[in-house]
């Protein structure tokens, strides 16, 4: 049977599977197995196990779950609820100033976090209540707390980052910091936004009433929640940047850290402790299940010549290369309204990556421009994670429907924060090139 039929007959098995509700990993280890048996037999067998044996012991892999545990910690820490009262004293007085805010204290803690799910679950129990008391729009709120939340897997340290470092071999220090400028970039335009929305409908997004506004010194005593938030900031990836440490150590000193907020805080019991703990594993081992499953699929994929199939129909086609690329990107969005973002990573990599190597693209660069691409999948419905966060906190008068529009302009926000990075690539890689190596 041809290479082409029998990568059709791979893909399709796939597609039939996921559309059967079968669990992501389960899906991409089952085609695997059943495209092995039938192309090799089970003498290629052994080679899956040792895939097992291979990736559940990578050293870099160790930084997925401490950087989950660091974000668990900083749930319960009560730095969230600090920022927040800051913010509110701070920004509080301005049209809009709420909803900017909060972009920012998702931009913070997503530097402290590799998930988007603590930012966006957080804000949305602390931001929500109080914009909506103050009388701005649902929908603004709504969008802005799913928009801001998608923050955390673009501004390092970053989980999806660091699978994309172990499928690809790119230094997950280098993605860090390539990172953190288009997660500025990208948090920059949302307050744009919001500000310039403020300003043409005042009754969106009103400011906090005068007599409510905090003097000089309540605000300077505000700042204070700052301080530990920077510092450990600035601790895990200033070792990283520097070179000091790798990023799987960093991600120790990060949960380490964390785990100093918590106390400093008086939040510390062990029944949180025990939870925290609990819920890094089971995320962690369903990561790691994905990530072998993963593994399984590209062995497949390369064992039945595809990669050669592929690569022969590019290079036959006569078109630009930024053509390419931005098809590409236009199949990752769509593929990000349907499919777990983790999955899309894992399952597009073997397809695109030697592609994008061909095409002479930089791959840190275009892992930028996927991570993007997957704070995107966060919000776009109908299965948009972030969306159903939401769902699960907001008022009950707040429909799913008004889930959906919230997020519209910020959708697309982020497709233009998408071709700012495509343009400008040097935004992605301007800071990973003055690392100390």
């Amino acid at each position: 049977m041809s290479v082409g039929v029998t990568t059709a007959i791979l893909f399709a098995l796939l597609v039939l599977f996921l559309a059967l509700g079968v669990p992501l990993s389960f899906c991409l280890g089952g085609v695997a197995i059943i495209i092995i048996l039938w192309q090799i037999g089970p003498s290629f067998l052994p080679v899956l196990a040792m895939t097992a044996f291979t990736d559940w012991t990578n050293f870099l892999l160790i930084a997925v779950p401490l950087f989950i545990l660091m974000a668990n910690l900083l749930e319960i820490s009560g730095i969230a609820e600090d920022l927040y009262a800051m913010m509110y004293k701070w920004m509080g007085g301005i049209r809009g100033g709420l909803a900017s805010g909060t972009v920012v204290i998702c931009a913070i803690f997503a530097a402290m976090a590799g998930i988007s799910a603590v930012a966006t679950v957080t804000m949305g129990l602390i931001a929500l209540p109080s914009m909506l008391k103050r009388n701005y729009s649902k929908l603004l709120a709504v969008g802005t707390i799913s928009a801001g939340g998608t923050l955390g897997i673009l501004i390092p340290p970053s989980v999806i980052m660091i699978l994309y470092a172990s499928l690809t071999g790119e230094s997950v220090g280098r993605l860090f910091m390539g990172g953190i400028f288009p997660g500025i970039v990208l948090a920059a335009i949302f307050i744009l936004y919001i500000q310039i929305r403020a300003l043409i409908q005042p009754g969106i997004a009103p400011a906090v009433p005068e007599e409510e506004r905090a003097t000089f010194r309540e605000k300077l005593a505000a700042s204070r929640s700052l301080v530990m938030p920077v510092l450990l900031i600035g601790l895990v990836l200033g070792v990283i940047y520097t070179g000091i440490c790798t990023p799987t150590e960093a991600s120790g000193i990060g949960a380490f850290g964390a785990l100093i907020c918590v106390i400093a805080h008086r939040r510390f019991t062990w029944r949180f402790f025990w939870t925290a703990l609990v819920r890094t594993f089971s995320l962690s081992a369903m990561i790691m299940w994905i990530v072998l499953g993963a593994k399984c699929f590209s062995h497949a994929y390369h064992v039945i010549g595809a990669p050669d199939l592929v690569m022969g129909f590019i290079s036959g086609l006569e078109v630009n290369r930024w053509v390419m690329m931005i098809v590409m990107q236009g199949i990752l969005i769509v593929l990000g309204c349907f499919l777990d973002p983790m999955g899309i990573m894992l399952i597009c990599t073997p397809v695109f990556l030697p592609i994008v190597e061909a095409l002479g693209f930089s791959l840190l660069w275009f892992g930028i421009l996927f991570t993007i691409n997957m704070e995107l999948g966060y919000i776009t419905p109908p299965f948009g994670f972030n969306l159903f966060y939401m769902r699960s906190i907001v008022p009950k008068e707040i429909t799913m429907g008004d889930i959906y529009r919230s997020i519209i302009p910020f959708v697309i926000l982020m497709v233009l924060g998408l071709g700012i990075v495509m343009v400008f690539p040097q935004l992605a890689l301007w800071l990973p090139n003055t690392m100390i190596r």
